[in-house]
């Protein structure tokens, strides 16, 4: 195909508002966030005796110390609540007003749930907690992220890093909760620590699958209307594109191919809009793995 680029990725955005009932869906599933993790707690993480990632399995392994070497009974909200007031002062000067006050209710929301929810073990077998809790506590962070706030702790570590060098971090806070439970096992046994792995793995395993919002993906849009699929493109993502001018070698015709990039979870919108707005274009989408450059990141508040 003859390319000829003739305009450049990186459309400028301005600051982006949600509507009213943007922040009413954005409470709710904070609020569902809170409710499955803290029902986790209080069922899986502690039938396996288990220490889940990130503050609150910190904040478990402060109390739990407590119990048994000290016979102290501290209270879960106390320990949670100073232990995220750092990393809440850091994400607000970094991130976002908005994002660290949802996020603040979120950590607030599952510290009270956890000491006011009754224990309740579903089952008695280890391994089928570490599974099936890892899996509640990946989705209860991913229901947090989706609506644009976090668990707390680490998490802030995570958005921060995802926020300002653009990588993915899940994997390096899994590997730093795999040393916080070298602590664990040296004081209540390598059993709980190892199954907490297969908790936490489990839990980052689902995180990584259903958390979009860091993944990117490759546009290569055909057509004969390129101009009024970059301007949906322009308008719903926030992200630019470049034609290309070229001729079909099927039967000669002069084409239009626009290359863009975007985030994952808009890919299905803008490809579903091309083919409404052509409905002979061709659609390719390709995985991307990194991107260096100016690239337009939604705000979290």
């Amino acid at each position: 195909m003859n390319k000829q680029p003739s305009s450049v990725n990186s459309h400028p955005a301005a600051g982006w508002e949600p509507p009213l009932a943007g922040q009413a869906r954005r409470l709710f599933l904070i609020v569902l966030a809170s409710v499955v993790m803290a029902v986790n707690i209080k069922s899986f993480v502690d039938a396996g005796g288990l220490f889940p990632g990130g503050f609150n399995g910190l904040t478990l392994l402060i109390q739990r110390s407590a119990q048994q070497f000290a016979g102290i009974a501290l209270p879960f909200t106390a320990i949670n609540l100073l232990l995220n007031a750092v990393p809440a002062v850091v994400s607000y000067r970094l991130i976002g007003k908005r994002f660290t006050i949802y996020s603040c209710l979120m950590i607030a929301l599952t510290s009270v749930l956890t000491d006011i929810i009754p224990s309740m073990p579903l089952t008695d077998d280890v391994l089928l907690v570490s599974i099936f809790g890892g899996i509640f506590s990946g989705l209860s962070i991913s229901l947090c992220l989706l609506g644009r706030a976090t668990s707390g702790g680490t998490d802030f570590i995570a958005v921060a890093l995802s926020e300002r060098l653009n990588v993915d971090a899940w994997n390096y806070i899994f590997i730093g909760n795999c040393l916080m439970l070298v602590v664990a096992g040296a004081l209540f046994g390598w059993d709980k620590a190892l199954y907490s792995i297969i908790f936490q793995f489990a839990s980052t395993q689902v995180v990584n699958m259903l958390d979009q919002r860091f993944k990117r993906n490759t546009l290569f849009i055909i057509s004969n209307r390129a101009q009024d699929i970059y301007e949906h493109i322009k308008d719903t993502t926030h992200h630019g594109a470049t034609l290309f001018h070229g001729t079909g070698l099927y039967n000669g015709e002069e084409r239009d191919l626009i290359y863009s990039v975007i985030a994952s979870d808009q890919v299905k919108e803008v490809a579903r809009a091309a083919r409404e707005i052509d409905p002979h274009a061709f659609v390719n989408i390709l995985k991307t793995d990194q991107v260096a450059g100016n690239f337009y990141r939604r705000p979290h508040d």
